[in-house]
């Protein structure tokens, strides 16, 4: 599982922004969201680039945990 801080997440559209944008990336990818840490957790076969890149696409400013 990889566990990286997105800032700027509010709300459920969010969540689906960024589960949606992973998904499209890896179809099998679990993503977990927690808006009170600022925190997204994936488990997925990309790399953290990927997920990176797949989430800063969406508009967000994201970091390693």
């Amino acid at each position: 599982m990889q566990v990286f801080k997105v800032q700027g997440m509010s709300c459920g559209h969010c969540v689906r922004a960024i589960t949606q944008a992973v998904q499209a990336r890896d179809p099998a990818a679990e993503v977990q969201v927690d808006l009170q840490a600022a925190e997204v957790r994936v488990t997925s076969r990309l790399s953290n680039e990927e997920l990176l890149e797949a989430i800063f696409d969406e508009g967000y400013t994201v970091s390693p945990a």
